[in-house]
């Protein structure tokens, strides 16, 4: 009797001391008033006179010395409480007015991001929260001395989601916190809209922070990060890729150089159009519209040097013709767009393979590709990403590009 008894009990404190963690609550709460929502932040190269408006948060001049190096400007688009809109019927409509009603930009200076941002919390009741953060903008003259401080502290940074959206911008990046473009309430939706669509319409390929971060880390591929323009309008402008070396920005794109960079990678969908000439006549010019890809890349080592064969697949469709009087529903009308879309694609492919060999910076990850297909090469003659980064430039690259028209339209007769 006594043991049924003894066996009750330890079942008994047994359920008691599992249901003990639910009992917690929220015992680290921390009411959304309390919080400091960061939407957005931009960095910028800051000049000279920036280390008078600095105040000695971090470091006290000439008794914690701050680093030798150029100061940053930062700057900080924090949500307001109660007035982002929920829907579209509640008020806050686009425009100055409407952004300035929902979100407030500050600006701080400081040595490296760490130190502005904790410059930036001296200025606030509310504790900064990054959970929320969704756009990063820096400057392409910022971008050009590198990045290497930038990642590591919102890699560190746990708030931080890795499908945020980092972008170059050229010129100012502040500019682009304090925009308001008339189809978004909240800026740094727009600047996410704007990326998000680009990747549906097949206008860029998917390129979080996070896959940044990834490539950034590999030993036989570069990272690279939209390039953005702030136009007249308050809106933005995709204006190529910025690709880098290390992390460093060393040189952007035309914007449908990005086209030919998805087509080696063979990312869908596509979606860039060209004009076509046939017989070089100006006459006889059509629009073609890129509507799938595929690629396939094989790498052999001959003579000890890497050899990359790129085979790329791309259909398109006939969007428009500049001539009535030209007949595209014939066979060998078709056949010449086709090979005449071959050529050309093909040149900016190359071009763009080659231009990224003058700067050592291999964004395609085709050093990848040797270290995961011959392995017994990659640990004899490269081992380091440096090697791989010279021996980039001299490596041969063919491609190989088939066209395939799929759609003319119709017309009514």
């Amino acid at each position: 009797m006594k043991t049924v008894q003894w066996i009750r009990t330890v079942k008994l404190s047994l359920v008691l001391l599992f249901l003990v963690p639910f009992l917690t609550a929220c015992w680290d709460r921390l009411e959304i008033e309390d919080r400091a929502i960061v939407l957005g932040i931009s960095v910028d190269a800051a000049d000279e006179s920036a280390s008078q408006e600095e105040a000695q948060v971090s470091h006290m001049r000439g008794k914690f010395p701050a680093p030798e190096k150029g100061m940053i400007r930062v700057a900080a688009q924090i949500a307001l409480p109660g007035k982002i809109p929920l829907g579209p019927g509640e008020s806050g409509a686009g425009g100055k007015g409407g952004a300035e009603e929902t979100v407030w930009v500050i600006d701080v200076v400081g040595h490296t991001i760490d130190d502005a941002i904790m410059n930036l919390q001296q200025q606030l009741s509310a504790k900064l929260f990054f959970g929320h953060l969704r756009i990063i903008v820096v400057s392409d003259s910022f971008a050009r001395t590198g990045l290497q401080n930038l990642n590591d502290y919102f890699r560190r940074n746990t708030e931080v989601r890795r499908t945020a959206w980092m972008m170059v911008s050229k010129g100012n990046a502040e500019e682009l916190m304090r925009a308001a473009p008339k189809l978004e309430r909240v800026p740094s939706l727009y600047l996410l809209s704007t990326l998000d669509g680009a990747v549906k319409q097949g206008k860029f390929p998917t390129d979080f922070v996070g896959i940044f971060w990834s490539n950034g880390s590999k030993k036989g591929q570069e990272a690279f990060l939209p390039y953005i323009e702030l136009m007249k309008a308050e809106n933005v402008e995709l204006k190529g890729l910025a690709y880098f070396k290390n992390d460093k920005l060393e040189e952007v794109t035309e914007p449908f150089e990005i086209a030919a960079y998805m087509g080696i990678k063979g990312m869908n969908p596509a979606g860039y159009r060209a004009f076509i000439r046939l017989d070089n006549k100006p006459s006889k010019t059509v629009t073609v519209f890129a509507t799938n890809r595929k690629s396939k890349i094989k790498v052999n080592i001959v003579d000890g040097i890497p050899h990359v064969h790129v085979s790329v697949f791309t259909e398109i469709n006939l969007e428009e013709k500049l001539n009535e009087g030209l007949i595209t529903n014939n066979s060998a009308i078709l056949k010449k767009i086709e090979e005449e879309n071959r050529k050309s694609f093909h040149k900016v492919m190359d071009g763009l393979v080659k231009k990224t060999q003058k700067s050592g910076s291999d964004i395609f990850g085709f050093g990848e590709y040797v270290r995961a297909k011959e392995p017994k090469f990659w640990n004899e003659h490269v081992k380091t990403r440096e090697k791989w980064q010279q021996m980039y430039k001299d490596i041969v690259v063919d491609i190989e590009v088939l066209t395939k028209i799929r759609r003319v339209g119709m017309k009514a007769r």
